[in-house]
């Protein structure tokens, strides 16, 4: 039998998310978007079956994955709503789209989840955020859904009221990420490497140190520590970041994040 699982909008998110699935022998996929070559693509890579509106894609499917652009949101919910009822459940990944909107647009015919992803969810390196809150999804569907996204990253179960918070640290953190990574190559070239080597040096210093932070069973300031001897070069350039106030600068940056996304989503 296996289940019928759909996803509107097959862009970089919601192919990814095709393509990171394809794997399950116990799902089927189907796919909408305007752009019939990006639904024959995915089609051609992971057998998804593609639709020719989103509401025969909601009828067809027993899980709705809604990956379209905020602003899309709304009109698209509420036109796949005459295809929703209890049997479905409907999941966002648009930033900043509430469940409380999601219920609303869709007349309340089933349950709604909100996930928050970030970036490398393309690459299958993902951190998601899950809001299972609605009292109408059954402890099956949630269970399901939360396997689903364990397949293309970390999962973490939240109230949707730290939905902004993660945003703000992991939503937007890539970014933070590759703007340190770029500060690091520049600074490289200036010191006489060549663009191609300095890039090619920071990505594997950037991989390397994750990878051994994850495997360390340290702190991350232990970590640090063992780099840093005293008066060597590293507690050097510590200092020099420390009188920039890089790290109030990196919290500074997430508060704002975090109160934009309550902007956002008219909080």
């Amino acid at each position: 039998m296996g289940v019928h699982l759909g996803v509107i909008g097959t862009g970089n998110m919601g192919g990814a998310i095709l393509q990171g699935l394809a794997g399950r022998k116990d799902l089927h996929l189907h796919g909408y978007d305007t752009d019939e070559s990006c639904m024959q693509r995915l089609s051609s890579l992971c057998g998804m079956q593609m639709h020719p509106g989103p509401v025969d894609l909601a009828r067809s499917c027993e899980f709705i994955i809604l990956a379209v652009k905020p602003a899309l949101a709304p009109a698209i919910t509420a036109e796949i709503a005459p295809g929703l009822n209890q049997s479905k459940c409907l999941v966002s990944v648009a930033a900043g789209v509430r469940t409380r909107d999601l219920s609303f647009w869709s007349s309340q015919a089933c349950p709604v989840v909100r996930v928050m992803p970030n970036t490398p969810a393309l690459v299958g390196r993902g951190v998601f955020a899950l809001c299972l809150d609605d009292h109408s999804l059954s402890r099956d569907r949630a269970d399901f859904i939360q396997g689903l996204f364990q397949e293309l990253g970390q999962v973490y179960v939240l109230p949707e009221k730290a939905f902004d918070s993660f945003t703000a640290l992991i939503g937007s953190g890539p970014a933070y990420v590759y703007y340190f990574m770029e500060g690091m190559v520049d600074a490289g070239v200036y010191m006489g490497l060549s663009r191609p080597d300095a890039t090619a040096m920071v990505l594997e210093l950037f991989a390397g140190s994750a990878h051994m932070a994850q495997q360390e069973n340290r702190h991350i300031t232990q970590l640090k520590e063992m780099v840093t001897s005293p008066g060597g070069t590293t507690i050097a350039g510590l200092g020099a970041l420390e009188k920039h106030a890089v790290k109030a600068a990196v919290l500074e940056a997430v508060q704002e994040a975090a109160r934009r996304s309550k902007e956002l989503g008219g909080n």
